[in-house]
C-alpha cells in the first residue's frame, strides 16, 4: 500500500531521494543533473537590498554540482493563486543577481509546482483551467513564433486531476504516481520500468515507513483537516456577509440562497 503524495512528509520522503529527484528532473525538464544535497523548507538568505516583500519557503531545493542549474519543487494542495507561483520564480531569479552593476545570472532556475488537488479558481478571463501540464518559459518568441533561447528559466505546473490521453509518457509516469498514491493506494498501477518511479514506490510503501515517518504523516494529515475546516469557515463567513448585504439591498431570500448557497433558514436567522 502506498502512502499518499499529497502528504508533506511522504512527498519529501520520496523527492529528497537522489534517484527519484534526478529521474523526475530528467523526465519533466529533459536535463541530467548531479546534486550534492537536496534541501527541504529552503529559505532565501537575507540580502541587502531585500529581494521582494514576501518570505518564501520552498519545499524541495537543489543546485547542480556545477552550479549551472537550480531546481525547486513545490507541493501545493491549497491556495492556487498563480500570481504567487510567478512571484516565486521571479524572486528566485532576482536572488541570483550579483549586484546593481552586474545583471548577469549564470544559473538557470526551474520551479516545478505539483498540484495535488483540482484547480479551485478561475483565471482573469473567468475560464477554469483544466490541464495536466502547463509550462511557462521566459524565453521570447520572434515574429516567426520561434523560441529564442536567451533565459532558459521555466515554471512548470503538474496536476494529475485533469487527465489528457495525449500527455507524453515522461509526464504521464509521474502524474500517474501522484494519482495512484492518493486515489488508488492499495491497487496502484504505475510504470515500474521507470527507475525513479520504482524507487519512489519503495520509499512510500506504508510497510517500509519508520514509526517516526508514520507519526509525522498523521500529524500532517491532521493539519490538512484543520486547514480545510478553517477555509470552509472563512468561506461560510464570507457568504454570510454577502447575504446580509443582499438583505439590506432588498433581494429576496430565494435569490440570496441561490447566490450564497446558504439555506433559507440560515438567511432568515440573519
Amino acid at each position: 500500500m502506498l502512502a499518499p503524495l499529497d502528504n508533506g512528509t511522504i512527498f519529501k520522503t520520496a523527492f529528497t531521494d537522489k534517484t527519484v529527484f534526478k529521474q523526475f528532473v530528467k523526465d519533466i525538464l529533459g536535463i541530467d543533473v548531479e546534486v550534492d544535497k537536496i534541501e527541504t523548507m529552503k529559505k532565501f538568505e537575507p540580502k541587502e537590498p531585500k529581494v521582494g516583500n514576501i518570505d518564501i519557503t520552498l519545499d524541495i531545493f537543489a543546485e547542480s554540482i556545477d552550479h549551472r542549474v537550480i531546481i525547486e519543487i513545490q507541493r501545493i494542495d491549497y491556495d492556487y493563486n498563480f500570481d504567487r507561483f510567478l512571484h516565486y520564480l521571479m524572486m528566485a531569479i532576482a536572488q541570483l543577481q550579483k549586484s546593481s552593476e552586474e545583471y548577469s545570472i549564470d544559473r538557470t532556475v526551474y520551479i516545478i509546482v505539483v498540484l495535488t488537488a483540482p484547480y479551485k479558481i478561475d483565471q482573469k478571463n473567468n475560464k477554469p483551467i483544466k490541464d495536466e501540464v502547463m509550462i511557462t518559459s521566459l524565453d521570447p518568441r520572434n515574429l516567426e513564433d520561434k523560441v529564442v533561447q536567451i533565459y532558459g528559466h521555466k515554471l512548470i505546473f503538474l496536476n494529475h486531476c485533469y487527465r489528457k490521453e495525449n500527455t507524453p509518457l515522461n509526464y504521464r509516469d509521474w502524474l500517474d504516481l501522484f494519482y495512484e498514491s492518493i486515489h488508488n493506494p492499495e491497487n496502484y498501477h504505475v510504470n515500474l520500468n521507470n527507475k525513479g518511479i520504482k524507487k519512489a514506490v519503495e520509499l512510500i510503501d506504508v510497510d517500509r515507513l519508520s514509526p517516526e515517518q508514520l507519526h509525522q504523516m498523521k500529524v500532517d494529515a491532521q493539519r490538512k483537516v484543520v486547514r480545510k475546516l478553517d477555509e470552509e469557515k472563512a468561506r461560510k463567513e464570507e457568504r454570510i456577509k454577502m447575504a446580509k448585504k443582499s438583505l439590506r439591498e432588498g433581494l429576496s431570500i430565494e435569490l440570496i440562497s441561490k447566490l450564497t448557497d446558504l439555506s433559507k433558514e440560515e438567511i432568515e436567522e440573519l
